[in-house]
Protein backbone atom coordinates (compact mmCIF):
# COMPACT_ATOMS: atom_id res chain seq x y z
CA UNK A 1 0.00 0.00 0.00
CA UNK A 2 1.50 3.58 -1.27
CA UNK A 3 2.39 6.44 2.00
CA UNK A 4 -0.48 9.10 0.88
CA UNK A 5 0.36 11.08 4.00
CA UNK A 6 1.02 14.60 3.23
CA UNK A 7 4.55 16.41 4.26
CA UNK A 8 4.55 19.22 6.34
CA UNK A 9 6.85 22.09 6.15
CA UNK A 10 9.15 22.93 8.93
CA UNK A 11 12.04 24.99 8.81
CA UNK A 12 14.03 24.24 6.22
CA UNK A 13 12.72 19.91 6.34
CA UNK A 14 10.08 17.77 5.51
CA UNK A 15 8.64 15.93 8.70
CA UNK A 16 6.43 12.98 7.35
CA UNK A 17 4.46 10.74 9.00
CA UNK A 18 4.65 7.02 8.11
CA UNK A 19 1.96 4.42 9.16
CA UNK A 20 4.06 3.46 11.65
CA UNK A 21 2.71 6.60 13.57
CA UNK A 22 6.27 8.03 13.86
CA UNK A 23 7.40 11.86 12.47
CA UNK A 24 10.42 11.38 10.61
CA UNK A 25 12.83 14.27 9.51
CA UNK A 26 14.26 13.81 5.88
CA UNK A 27 17.01 16.71 5.04
CA UNK A 28 16.83 18.82 2.39
CA UNK A 29 19.48 18.25 0.38
CA UNK A 30 20.88 21.48 -1.73
CA UNK A 31 20.94 19.70 -5.06
CA UNK A 32 18.11 18.36 -6.54
CA UNK A 33 18.80 14.48 -8.58
CA UNK A 34 17.30 11.69 -10.82
CA UNK A 35 17.05 8.52 -10.10
CA UNK A 36 15.81 5.27 -12.03
CA UNK A 37 14.59 2.44 -9.85
CA UNK A 38 14.15 -0.90 -11.42
CA UNK A 39 12.12 -3.86 -10.05
CA UNK A 40 9.57 -6.11 -10.68
CA UNK A 41 7.94 -5.48 -7.77
CA UNK A 42 4.87 -3.05 -8.19
CA UNK A 43 3.82 -2.53 -4.57
CA UNK A 44 8.09 -1.79 -4.10
CA UNK A 45 7.88 0.66 -6.77
CA UNK A 46 5.11 2.51 -5.71
CA UNK A 47 6.20 3.06 -2.03
CA UNK A 48 9.71 4.37 -3.07
CA UNK A 49 8.02 6.85 -5.80
CA UNK A 50 6.26 8.41 -2.90
CA UNK A 51 8.66 8.35 -0.36
CA UNK A 52 11.08 10.07 -3.18
CA UNK A 53 7.99 12.95 -3.50
CA UNK A 54 7.93 13.52 -0.09
CA UNK A 55 11.49 13.89 0.39
CA UNK A 56 11.70 16.51 -2.55
CA UNK A 57 15.01 15.96 -3.22
CA UNK A 58 14.95 13.31 -5.69
CA UNK A 59 12.93 12.48 -9.00
CA UNK A 60 12.52 8.98 -8.90
CA UNK A 61 11.17 7.39 -12.42
CA UNK A 62 10.16 3.79 -12.41
CA UNK A 63 10.85 0.17 -14.94
CA UNK A 64 9.32 -3.09 -13.98
CA UNK A 65 12.19 -4.81 -16.08
CA UNK A 66 15.63 -4.19 -17.12
CA UNK A 67 14.19 -3.82 -21.06
CA UNK A 68 12.22 -1.10 -20.19
CA UNK A 69 15.03 0.34 -18.29
CA UNK A 70 17.12 0.59 -20.96
CA UNK A 71 14.67 2.09 -23.04
CA UNK A 72 14.01 4.29 -20.86
CA UNK A 73 17.72 5.08 -20.72
CA UNK A 74 17.94 5.56 -24.44
CA UNK A 75 15.34 8.65 -23.79
CA UNK A 76 17.02 10.44 -20.95
CA UNK A 77 19.72 10.30 -18.42
CA UNK A 78 19.71 9.76 -14.17
CA UNK A 79 22.56 10.80 -12.11
CA UNK A 80 22.35 7.08 -10.22
CA UNK A 81 20.56 3.75 -11.23
CA UNK A 82 18.73 0.92 -7.99
CA UNK A 83 18.32 -2.22 -9.54
CA UNK A 84 16.61 -5.24 -8.26
CA UNK A 85 18.99 -8.50 -8.45
CA UNK A 86 15.80 -10.84 -8.71
CA UNK A 87 13.85 -10.06 -11.66
CA UNK A 88 12.68 -12.13 -14.35
CA UNK A 89 14.24 -13.00 -17.84
CA UNK A 90 16.84 -10.24 -17.34
CA UNK A 91 18.18 -10.07 -13.90
CA UNK A 92 20.09 -6.93 -11.92
CA UNK A 93 23.51 -8.46 -12.79
CA UNK A 94 22.35 -9.10 -16.47
CA UNK A 95 21.52 -5.61 -16.42
CA UNK A 96 24.53 -4.29 -14.86
CA UNK A 97 27.01 -6.41 -17.75
CA UNK A 98 24.61 -4.77 -20.33
CA UNK A 99 24.84 -1.32 -19.12
CA UNK A 100 28.40 -0.94 -18.39
CA UNK A 101 29.38 -3.21 -21.54
CA UNK A 102 27.99 -0.01 -23.53
CA UNK A 103 30.44 2.23 -22.07
CA UNK A 104 28.26 3.62 -19.73
CA UNK A 105 31.10 4.09 -16.99
CA UNK A 106 29.91 6.44 -14.90
CA UNK A 107 26.54 6.22 -13.59
CA UNK A 108 26.20 5.02 -9.80
CA UNK A 109 24.43 1.68 -9.94
CA UNK A 110 23.39 0.11 -6.72
CA UNK A 111 21.92 -3.72 -6.65
CA UNK A 112 20.05 -4.69 -3.70
CA UNK A 113 18.17 -8.42 -3.60
CA UNK A 114 16.05 -9.95 -0.90
CA UNK A 115 18.23 -13.32 -0.56
CA UNK A 116 21.81 -13.74 0.77
CA UNK A 117 23.93 -14.31 -2.13
CA UNK A 118 27.71 -13.78 -1.48
CA UNK A 119 28.82 -14.49 -4.97
CA UNK A 120 26.03 -12.45 -6.11
CA UNK A 121 27.35 -9.69 -4.04
CA UNK A 122 30.80 -10.19 -4.97
CA UNK A 123 29.52 -10.76 -8.87
CA UNK A 124 27.89 -7.07 -9.10
CA UNK A 125 30.96 -5.66 -7.20
CA UNK A 126 33.24 -6.94 -9.60
CA UNK A 127 30.84 -5.59 -12.74
CA UNK A 128 30.98 -2.03 -11.95
CA UNK A 129 28.50 -1.88 -8.77
CA UNK A 130 28.23 0.80 -6.76
CA UNK A 131 27.36 -0.77 -3.70
CA UNK A 132 25.59 -3.98 -3.15
CA UNK A 133 22.45 -4.06 -0.45
CA UNK A 134 20.37 -6.47 1.05
CA UNK A 135 16.61 -6.25 0.82
CA UNK A 136 15.08 -5.06 4.86
CA UNK A 137 11.15 -5.22 5.49
CA UNK A 138 12.01 -1.68 6.87
CA UNK A 139 10.82 0.57 3.24
CA UNK A 140 11.66 3.85 5.05
CA UNK A 141 14.94 2.88 6.05
CA UNK A 142 15.79 1.00 2.96
CA UNK A 143 15.01 4.53 0.97
CA UNK A 144 17.55 6.79 3.61
CA UNK A 145 19.70 3.93 3.15
CA UNK A 146 19.96 4.02 -0.37
CA UNK A 147 19.39 7.62 -1.07
CA UNK A 148 22.36 7.73 1.48
CA UNK A 149 24.65 6.01 -1.09
CA UNK A 150 23.75 7.38 -3.78
CA UNK A 151 24.58 11.17 -2.39
CA UNK A 152 27.81 10.11 -1.37
CA UNK A 153 28.73 8.62 -4.54
CA UNK A 154 27.53 11.73 -6.46
CA UNK A 155 29.39 14.09 -3.96
CA UNK A 156 32.81 12.32 -4.47
CA UNK A 157 33.46 14.95 -7.34
CA UNK A 158 35.05 11.81 -8.60
CA UNK A 159 34.68 9.03 -11.30
CA UNK A 160 31.16 7.38 -9.73
CA UNK A 161 32.63 3.45 -10.23
CA UNK A 162 35.81 4.54 -8.34
CA UNK A 163 35.20 3.41 -5.03
CA UNK A 164 37.85 4.23 -2.15
CA UNK A 165 39.54 1.62 -0.35
CA UNK A 166 37.50 2.46 2.13
CA UNK A 167 34.32 2.42 0.69
CA UNK A 168 35.39 -1.24 -0.95
CA UNK A 169 35.96 -2.69 2.19
CA UNK A 170 32.67 -1.52 3.96
CA UNK A 171 30.54 -2.95 1.11
CA UNK A 172 32.29 -6.24 1.75
CA UNK A 173 32.06 -6.13 5.53
CA UNK A 174 28.25 -4.96 5.54
CA UNK A 175 27.96 -7.98 2.29
CA UNK A 176 29.81 -10.83 5.09
CA UNK A 177 27.94 -9.78 7.87
CA UNK A 178 24.64 -10.26 6.38
CA UNK A 179 25.17 -14.00 4.94
CA UNK A 180 24.22 -16.69 7.03
CA UNK A 181 26.66 -19.14 6.41
CA UNK A 182 30.61 -19.00 7.61
CA UNK A 183 32.07 -15.71 5.34
CA UNK A 184 35.11 -14.10 6.07
CA UNK A 185 37.45 -11.61 4.20
CA UNK A 186 40.89 -10.28 3.89
CA UNK A 187 42.47 -7.40 1.96
CA UNK A 188 45.61 -7.17 -0.42
CA UNK A 189 47.54 -7.57 2.41
CA UNK A 190 46.60 -10.73 3.92
CA UNK A 191 44.36 -9.22 7.03
CA UNK A 192 40.97 -10.07 8.04
CA UNK A 193 38.43 -7.37 7.32
CA UNK A 194 35.64 -9.45 8.18
CA UNK A 195 34.51 -12.51 9.74
CA UNK A 196 30.50 -13.00 10.45
CA UNK A 197 28.25 -14.33 12.96
CA UNK A 198 28.13 -18.03 11.52
CA UNK A 199 32.00 -18.06 11.19
CA UNK A 200 32.40 -17.07 14.73
CA UNK A 201 30.01 -20.02 15.44
CA UNK A 202 31.71 -22.43 13.36
CA UNK A 203 34.87 -21.68 14.72
CA UNK A 204 34.54 -20.48 18.32
CA UNK A 205 36.67 -17.52 17.48
CA UNK A 206 35.26 -14.42 18.19
CA UNK A 207 35.65 -11.80 15.14
CA UNK A 208 36.91 -8.76 17.75
CA UNK A 209 39.94 -11.55 18.39
CA UNK A 210 40.63 -11.82 14.80
CA UNK A 211 39.80 -8.95 13.25
CA UNK A 212 43.03 -6.88 11.75
CA UNK A 213 45.24 -9.84 12.02
CA UNK A 214 47.28 -11.56 9.06
CA UNK A 215 50.10 -13.57 8.75
CA UNK A 216 47.67 -16.66 8.24
CA UNK A 217 46.41 -16.57 12.23
CA UNK A 218 42.67 -17.04 10.33
CA UNK A 219 43.97 -20.81 9.82
CA UNK A 220 44.52 -21.71 12.96
CA UNK A 221 41.09 -22.68 13.72
CA UNK A 222 41.19 -24.94 10.91
CA UNK A 223 44.47 -26.67 10.83
CA UNK A 224 46.08 -26.05 14.33
CA UNK A 225 48.85 -24.36 12.68
CA UNK A 226 49.51 -21.48 10.11
CA UNK A 227 48.96 -22.73 6.64
CA UNK A 228 48.20 -21.15 3.36
CA UNK A 229 44.22 -21.37 3.25
CA UNK A 230 42.25 -21.21 -0.37
CA UNK A 231 41.67 -17.79 -0.40
CA UNK A 232 45.05 -16.90 -0.28
CA UNK A 233 46.00 -19.29 -3.29
CA UNK A 234 43.53 -17.92 -5.97
CA UNK A 235 46.15 -16.93 -8.07
CA UNK A 236 48.72 -20.16 -7.65
CA UNK A 237 48.57 -23.00 -10.23
CA UNK A 238 45.89 -26.03 -9.89
CA UNK A 239 49.54 -27.99 -9.13
CA UNK A 240 50.28 -25.83 -6.36
CA UNK A 241 46.51 -26.20 -4.70
CA UNK A 242 46.99 -29.69 -5.44
CA UNK A 243 50.74 -29.75 -3.21
CA UNK A 244 48.96 -27.35 -0.41
CA UNK A 245 46.51 -30.67 -0.19
CA UNK A 246 43.52 -29.43 -1.25
CA UNK A 247 41.31 -31.91 -3.51
CA UNK A 248 40.94 -29.11 -6.33
CA UNK A 249 36.78 -28.98 -7.45
CA UNK A 250 36.45 -26.33 -9.81
CA UNK A 251 37.93 -23.42 -10.39
CA UNK A 252 36.47 -20.16 -12.87
CA UNK A 253 39.30 -17.79 -14.42
CA UNK A 254 39.20 -14.54 -12.52
CA UNK A 255 36.64 -16.29 -10.27
CA UNK A 256 35.84 -18.59 -7.43
CA UNK A 257 37.61 -21.73 -6.38
CA UNK A 258 36.03 -24.56 -4.63
CA UNK A 259 38.06 -27.42 -3.41
CA UNK A 260 37.37 -30.07 -0.30
CA UNK A 261 40.20 -30.69 2.87
CA UNK A 262 41.43 -31.97 5.81
CA UNK A 263 41.98 -29.96 9.05
CA UNK A 264 42.54 -29.97 12.64
CA UNK A 265 39.88 -28.72 15.15
CA UNK A 266 40.89 -27.68 18.40
CA UNK A 267 40.18 -30.33 20.64
CA UNK A 268 43.06 -32.65 18.04
CA UNK A 269 39.69 -34.19 15.67
CA UNK A 270 40.05 -33.79 11.85
CA UNK A 271 37.44 -32.35 9.98
CA UNK A 272 36.77 -32.07 6.39
CA UNK A 273 36.31 -28.67 5.01
CA UNK A 274 34.46 -27.17 1.72
CA UNK A 275 35.96 -24.22 0.75
CA UNK A 276 34.88 -21.42 -1.61
CA UNK A 277 36.87 -18.60 -2.72
CA UNK A 278 36.28 -15.70 -4.65
CA UNK A 279 38.58 -12.40 -5.29
CA UNK A 280 37.69 -8.48 -5.55
CA UNK A 281 38.88 -6.27 -8.51
CA UNK A 282 38.64 -2.49 -8.77
CA UNK A 283 37.24 -1.24 -11.61
CA UNK A 284 41.03 -1.06 -13.48
CA UNK A 285 41.17 -4.56 -12.92
CA UNK A 286 43.28 -4.78 -9.61
CA UNK A 287 43.03 -7.54 -7.06
CA UNK A 288 41.73 -5.51 -3.18
CA UNK A 289 40.42 -8.15 -1.56
CA UNK A 290 39.27 -11.38 -1.31
CA UNK A 291 36.13 -13.18 0.21
CA UNK A 292 36.01 -17.33 1.58
CA UNK A 293 33.73 -19.54 2.96
CA UNK A 294 34.22 -22.50 5.12
CA UNK A 295 31.54 -25.56 5.57
CA UNK A 296 31.94 -28.31 7.97
CA UNK A 297 31.16 -31.51 5.73
CA UNK A 298 32.58 -34.12 7.95
CA UNK A 299 29.16 -36.35 8.49
CA UNK A 300 27.91 -35.80 4.83
CA UNK A 301 30.93 -37.69 3.48
CA UNK A 302 32.19 -39.76 6.36
CA UNK A 303 31.49 -44.13 6.09
CA UNK A 304 31.22 -43.39 9.91
CA UNK A 305 27.63 -42.53 9.35
CA UNK A 306 26.77 -44.85 6.75
CA UNK A 307 27.87 -47.49 9.33
CA UNK A 308 26.00 -45.86 12.54
CA UNK A 309 22.98 -45.74 10.16
CA UNK A 310 23.33 -49.29 9.44
CA UNK A 311 23.99 -50.15 13.34
CA UNK A 312 20.69 -48.46 14.41
CA UNK A 313 18.80 -50.49 11.62
CA UNK A 314 20.37 -53.86 12.15
CA UNK A 315 21.34 -54.16 8.96
CA UNK A 316 25.16 -55.29 7.69
CA UNK A 317 27.25 -52.34 6.12
CA UNK A 318 27.37 -52.28 2.14
CA UNK A 319 29.84 -54.45 0.26
CA UNK A 320 32.91 -53.17 -0.88
CA UNK A 321 33.09 -51.92 -4.22
CA UNK A 322 33.70 -54.11 -6.85
CA UNK A 323 37.47 -54.95 -7.72
CA UNK A 324 39.45 -54.41 -10.20
CA UNK A 325 39.76 -56.68 -13.01
CA UNK A 326 43.49 -56.91 -14.68
CA UNK A 327 41.54 -56.22 -18.13
CA UNK A 328 39.61 -52.95 -17.78
CA UNK A 329 41.84 -50.84 -19.27
CA UNK A 330 41.73 -52.61 -22.13
CA UNK A 331 38.29 -52.47 -22.05
CA UNK A 332 37.99 -49.00 -20.99
CA UNK A 333 39.78 -47.52 -24.22
CA UNK A 334 37.18 -50.27 -26.12
CA UNK A 335 34.30 -48.38 -24.28
CA UNK A 336 32.97 -51.12 -22.68
CA UNK A 337 32.22 -49.32 -19.63
CA UNK A 338 29.98 -46.82 -21.03
CA UNK A 339 27.80 -49.53 -22.97
CA UNK A 340 27.34 -51.36 -19.91
CA UNK A 341 26.20 -48.37 -18.61
CA UNK A 342 23.93 -47.50 -21.48
CA UNK A 343 22.21 -51.09 -20.93
CA UNK A 344 22.01 -50.09 -17.13
CA UNK A 345 20.28 -46.43 -18.02
CA UNK A 346 17.88 -48.39 -20.43
CA UNK A 347 16.93 -50.83 -17.84
CA UNK A 348 16.62 -48.30 -14.96
CA UNK A 349 14.44 -45.38 -17.43
CA UNK A 350 12.58 -47.16 -19.75
CA UNK A 351 11.71 -50.79 -18.14
CA UNK A 352 11.89 -49.89 -14.06
CA UNK A 353 14.25 -52.89 -13.52
CA UNK A 354 16.19 -51.45 -11.23
CA UNK A 355 17.96 -54.54 -9.75
CA UNK A 356 19.17 -55.53 -13.87
CA UNK A 357 19.99 -52.14 -13.69
CA UNK A 358 22.56 -52.13 -10.56
CA UNK A 359 24.38 -55.81 -12.60
CA UNK A 360 24.46 -53.21 -15.53
CA UNK A 361 25.93 -50.54 -13.35
CA UNK A 362 28.26 -52.66 -11.13
CA UNK A 363 29.66 -54.41 -14.86
CA UNK A 364 30.72 -50.77 -15.90
CA UNK A 365 32.18 -50.17 -12.60
CA UNK A 366 34.81 -53.47 -12.78
CA UNK A 367 35.60 -52.03 -16.33
CA UNK A 368 36.10 -48.27 -14.91
CA UNK A 369 35.72 -47.85 -10.98
CA UNK A 370 35.85 -44.08 -11.67
CA UNK A 371 32.48 -44.11 -13.60
CA UNK A 372 30.52 -41.34 -11.22
CA UNK A 373 27.51 -41.08 -13.24
CA UNK A 374 27.53 -44.88 -13.39
CA UNK A 375 27.64 -44.78 -9.33
CA UNK A 376 25.32 -41.99 -9.00
CA UNK A 377 22.46 -43.96 -11.25
CA UNK A 378 23.27 -47.13 -9.27
CA UNK A 379 22.30 -45.02 -5.93
CA UNK A 380 19.26 -43.94 -7.64
CA UNK A 381 18.43 -47.41 -8.15
CA UNK A 382 18.80 -48.82 -4.98
CA UNK A 383 16.86 -45.91 -3.31
CA UNK A 384 13.91 -46.93 -5.49
CA UNK A 385 14.61 -50.56 -4.18
CA UNK A 386 14.44 -49.09 -0.62
CA UNK A 387 18.00 -50.12 -0.06
CA UNK A 388 19.14 -46.57 1.64
CA UNK A 389 22.94 -48.14 2.60
CA UNK A 390 23.61 -49.00 -0.66
CA UNK A 391 22.20 -46.08 -2.03
CA UNK A 392 23.71 -43.70 0.01
CA UNK A 393 27.36 -45.66 -0.26
CA UNK A 394 26.82 -45.41 -4.07
CA UNK A 395 25.93 -41.73 -3.88
CA UNK A 396 29.00 -40.85 -1.63
CA UNK A 397 31.55 -42.46 -3.85
CA UNK A 398 29.89 -40.37 -6.96
CA UNK A 399 30.31 -37.30 -5.10
CA UNK A 400 33.45 -38.11 -3.32
CA UNK A 401 34.63 -38.59 -7.94
CA UNK A 402 33.07 -35.01 -9.02
CA UNK A 403 32.42 -33.25 -5.99
CA UNK A 404 30.67 -30.21 -7.60
CA UNK A 405 28.26 -31.55 -10.12
CA UNK A 406 24.61 -30.33 -9.39
CA UNK A 407 23.61 -33.54 -10.14
CA UNK A 408 25.68 -35.61 -7.80
CA UNK A 409 24.89 -33.48 -5.48
CA UNK A 410 21.25 -33.49 -5.41
CA UNK A 411 21.03 -37.49 -5.80
CA UNK A 412 22.93 -37.64 -2.46
CA UNK A 413 20.61 -34.98 -0.81
CA UNK A 414 17.47 -36.79 -2.08
CA UNK A 415 18.83 -40.25 -0.48
CA UNK A 416 19.61 -38.54 3.10
CA UNK A 417 16.19 -36.67 2.89
CA UNK A 418 14.65 -40.42 2.51
CA UNK A 419 16.57 -41.58 5.40
CA UNK A 420 16.05 -38.90 7.33
CA UNK A 421 12.24 -39.25 7.21
CA UNK A 422 11.95 -42.79 7.34
CA UNK A 423 14.57 -42.83 10.92
CA UNK A 424 12.97 -39.69 11.69
CA UNK A 425 16.82 -38.90 12.18
CA UNK A 426 17.30 -35.03 12.26
CA UNK A 427 21.50 -35.93 11.66
CA UNK A 428 20.75 -36.92 7.98
CA UNK A 429 18.04 -34.24 7.78
CA UNK A 430 20.59 -32.01 8.66
CA UNK A 431 22.98 -33.10 6.03
CA UNK A 432 20.64 -33.71 3.32
CA UNK A 433 20.63 -29.29 3.84
CA UNK A 434 23.68 -29.11 3.80
CA UNK A 435 24.09 -30.85 0.32
CA UNK A 436 21.29 -28.68 -1.09
CA UNK A 437 22.25 -25.97 -0.22
CA UNK A 438 25.95 -27.12 -1.97
CA UNK A 439 23.19 -27.22 -5.21
CA UNK A 440 21.80 -23.96 -4.84
CA UNK A 441 25.47 -22.27 -4.12
CA UNK A 442 25.52 -23.42 -8.12
CA UNK A 443 21.98 -23.01 -8.93
CA UNK A 444 20.07 -20.39 -6.51
CA UNK A 445 17.01 -20.55 -9.18
CA UNK A 446 16.72 -24.18 -9.00
CA UNK A 447 12.63 -24.92 -8.08
CA UNK A 448 13.12 -28.62 -6.78
CA UNK A 449 16.03 -27.97 -4.66
CA UNK A 450 14.39 -25.23 -2.84
CA UNK A 451 11.22 -27.04 -2.63
CA UNK A 452 13.37 -30.28 -0.63
CA UNK A 453 14.83 -27.83 1.66
CA UNK A 454 11.31 -26.93 2.74
CA UNK A 455 10.59 -30.46 3.33
CA UNK A 456 13.52 -31.09 5.32
CA UNK A 457 13.08 -28.18 7.61
CA UNK A 458 9.23 -29.30 7.32
CA UNK A 459 10.17 -32.98 9.13
CA UNK A 460 12.81 -31.03 11.61
CA UNK A 461 9.81 -28.95 13.05
CA UNK A 462 11.27 -25.56 11.27
CA UNK A 463 7.79 -24.26 9.99
CA UNK A 464 9.22 -20.47 9.35
CA UNK A 465 12.00 -22.12 7.95
CA UNK A 466 10.13 -24.71 5.85
CA UNK A 467 7.49 -21.68 4.56
CA UNK A 468 10.84 -19.69 3.36
CA UNK A 469 11.80 -21.99 1.44
CA UNK A 470 8.22 -22.99 -0.28
CA UNK A 471 7.68 -19.39 -0.86
CA UNK A 472 10.94 -19.28 -2.85
CA UNK A 473 9.90 -22.25 -4.82
CA UNK A 474 7.04 -20.78 -5.69
CA UNK A 475 8.46 -17.46 -6.57
CA UNK A 476 11.02 -18.92 -8.59
CA UNK A 477 8.47 -20.64 -10.32
CA UNK A 478 6.15 -18.31 -10.92
CA UNK A 479 8.54 -15.60 -12.58
CA UNK A 480 9.45 -18.53 -15.40
CA UNK A 481 13.27 -18.28 -14.13
CA UNK A 482 13.64 -22.39 -13.34
CA UNK A 483 17.21 -23.49 -13.66
CA UNK A 484 16.48 -27.41 -13.62
CA UNK A 485 19.64 -29.77 -13.16
CA UNK A 486 20.03 -31.77 -16.75
CA UNK A 487 21.19 -35.41 -15.67
CA UNK A 488 24.01 -36.67 -17.57
CA UNK A 489 22.11 -39.69 -18.01
CA UNK A 490 20.07 -38.27 -21.32
CA UNK A 491 22.88 -37.86 -23.20
CA UNK A 492 22.91 -41.75 -23.25
CA UNK A 493 19.54 -42.47 -23.71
Amino acid sequence: MAFRYPPLPLHGKTLALYPSGEYVNILMASSHFSVLLIDDDPGLLEVFSHMAERSREVTMQTASSAKDALRLLQEKGFDAIIVDYDMPRTDGIEFLKILRSRGDTTIPIIVYTGEERGHTAIEALNNGANFYVKKSVDTRMQFREIMAMVKATLERNSPPTTRPVGTTQRIIMDMVNFASYPWFAIDGRGIVIAWNDAMEQLTDVPASAIFGKGDLVYAEPFFGTRRKMLINLLFESDDEIREQKYMLINRVPKGPVIAVTRGKKRDGSEWTLWMKAMPIFDEQGTFIAAVGTVRDVTSTFSDVVIREKADEAKQEPPVEEPKKPAGRLFDKILGKATAEYRKGVALMVNEKKFTEAIAAFDRALKIDEKFAQAWNDRGVCYRELNDYMNALKSCLRAVELESENPEMLFTLGLTLEHIGVLYKSNKYLDSAIQVFKMVISQLPNNVDVWNHLGTCYKEMGKEEEAKFHFDRARDIKSSQKDTPIVSRRNEYL
